[in-house]
């Protein structure tokens, strides 16, 4: 068995690799033209100035119900390297979505991962036990993800100290971390990171900026993953999405998943 995971692991590397490449004579490197892809868009394009996310070579996607059907293969085929794909949210909501999504996104192997949208009107610790019992632990996933932002809901208004925040985000990434194997990725927002001082938290960051590069808004804040728009345009989902980039190079990429894969 461990044979076997092992060779399991070593072909989501491979596959992650062929993911991020775009063939050329010679050999394999990034397409010319903006973005890694030339077939990645954005129907808002946003003038960055110097420091764009266009010149990070491994981009992904976030998704959730709301893109509808996808075809995998076409966001494959786009240079799509990674996604990430809402499971769950408070203790008892799950994105209907998610298991089709989690399935198809496997058979079109590209490395995914899950993420729980947080709600402040239940314990850590329930909504780290809802996330387990949604979430399949599957050799070669992407490292779970809590997302923690403001939100406007009706039904939880509450909004818990910095001190409380950070507390109970803990509690459910330390349960997580332990079942998964994985410690969590938080995913912030701008106004959420500066209200809980968030940057003194033990974790890798994927940060939101459709702003700005993510060293204006998030000063002296290492990073993983930047969210730099919503309104991504990728061949195989209709409509807007929200794009990503890793922090890395390629190979950066290639190391990144050899620590950070499921096993």
């Amino acid at each position: 068995m461990r044979v076997f995971s092992t060779l399991l692991l070593g072909l989501m590397l491979v596959l992650a690799v062929a993911c991020a490449r775009t063939p050329e004579r010679g050999g394999y490197r990034p397409a010319p033209g903006p973005g890694a892809n030339p077939q990645l868009g954005d129907s808002a394009p946003h003038d960055w100035g110097g420091r764009h996310p266009y010149a990070h070579a491994v981009h992904g996607i976030d998704v959730s119900r709301w893109q509808g059907d996808i075809d995998w293969n076409r966001v494959r085929n786009a240079g799509i390297s990674f996604a990430f794909i809402k499971a769950t949210e408070g203790g008892d909501h799950y994105d209907p979505s998610f298991h089709r999504y989690w399935r198809e996104a496997a058979e079109a192997r590209i490395p995914r991962g899950a993420y729980h949208y947080y709600y402040f009107c239940r314990s850590g610790a329930e909504q780290a036990a809802w996330f387990i019992r949604q979430v399949p632990r599957e050799i070669g996933s992407l490292p779970p993800v809590i997302d923690l932002e403001w939100t406007n809901s009706r039904t939880c208004p509450y909004r818990p100290s910095p001190q409380e925040i950070k507390q109970q985000a803990s509690i459910f990434m330390d349960i997580v971390g332990r079942h998964y194997g994985q410690r969590p990725i938080i995913y912030t927002t701008v106004d959420f990171y500066r209200d809980n001082r968030l940057g003194d938290m033990r974790a890798e960051f994927w940060l939101r900026s459709v702003a700005n590069h993510p060293s204006v808004p998030y000063p002296g804040q290492r990073w993983a993953f930047w969210q730099y728009t919503g309104t991504g345009i990728v061949p195989g989902i209709r409509g807007n999405t929200d794009l990503n980039a890793f922090a890395g190079t390629r190979a950066d990429w290639v190391r990144w998943l050899q620590t950070r894969l499921t096993r």
